[in-house]
């Protein structure tokens, strides 16, 4: 209940300050003064504003919201052996991959997963499940980090942002095109924008977004492979394949790790078949036998 609350008060939060800067940049309308046509300057600042801004805002809260909704412990002050050995592990993967040390958390989960988020390679959270300590020897856990750590490196929390706000954008502008012409050609509404507009504007925006999520997920599941060389740079490579490894035999569990962080954690997000294109990760079996073929 807690992290569908927080995501409804975050979302209409971002929605607000997207709507008040439309007004602010004065696109109060996506047509043209005769009230008949569409003004494509307005309909792109519209669309860029909320394509990019609500990613962009989403990325800049990004630490926030997964303690939030994970309920993440930050490692202040180390209390135990195992803190210690993690947070030590993690300053020197940061130094290794030249980054500025990020959070470490933990968080409560059966499950063996981490995540790494922020808004700048130098002020990153990386968040490990107490399943994970659990059952994982640490070798194992070392790599899981050095995976985490090289998303940061790579800059790959930033670089999606950046891709989704590109998809949102052509998402929302073609959307609006084209409840624009069913409007106007086909129930022949000469001015202004009728129920038409609306319901094939949001209708085509559903089958577009899903559509595009697969640019998305392709990217997705591209950057594992490349954290994946990473971790295995920074702690090993038969380290990083022991890890795959591990979180293979652990597949079988029900994932618990909120749907806004499957992408960035080290394993969920899978499918096959025709999912396979909108899976956030590849399947373990192809990540392993990609750093076995290196």
């Amino acid at each position: 209940m807690k992290r569908i609350f927080l995501f409804l008060v975050t979302n209409l939060a971002i929605v607000l300050v997207l709507s008040i800067s439309l007004r602010i940049l004065g696109v109060d309308s996506i047509l043209d003064e005769q009230g008949s046509g569409i003004d494509f300057n307005s309909l792109l600042i519209f669309s860029a504003v909320f394509g990019f801004g609500g990613s962009l805002i989403s990325l800049a809260i990004s630490k926030w919201s997964a303690k939030r909704m994970t309920g993440a412990q930050v490692i202040e002050t180390p209390s135990n052996q195992t803190e210690q050995w993690l947070f030590e592990t993690v300053k020197r993967h940061a130094q290794e991959a030249g980054i500025g040390m990020p959070e470490v958390a933990v968080f409560d989960s059966p499950e063996p997963n981490a995540f790494a988020t922020g808004a700048s390679r130098n002020k990153a959270l990386v968040a490990v499940s107490t399943g994970l300590l659990q059952n994982m020897n640490s070798d194992e856990v070392e790599a899981v980090i050095g995976h985490e750590v090289a998303h940061i490196a790579n800059g790959d929390m930033i670089t999606l942002a950046l891709i989704q706000g590109v998809v949102n954008t052509f998402v929302i502008f073609l959307s609006r095109i084209i409840g624009h012409i069913v409007d106007r050609v086909v129930f022949k509404n000469e001015s202004g924008h009728g129920p038409a507009f609306w319901i094939t504007a949001i209708i085509a925006e559903v089958i577009l977004g899903v559509l595009a999520s697969s640019i998305v997920m392709w990217f997705s599941r591209k950057r594992e492979f490349k954290a994946d060389e990473g971790g295995a740079q920074l702690a090993g490579k038969e380290k990083m394949i022991s890890a795959l490894q591990a979180l293979q035999r652990a597949s079988g569990q029900p994932s618990t790790m909120p749907d806004q962080l499957v992408a960035f954690g080290i394993s969920g997000g899978l499918g096959t078949g025709l999912k396979k294109m909108f899976s956030s990760h590849p399947p373990l079996e192809e990540r392993i036998r990609a750093l076995q073929a290196n």
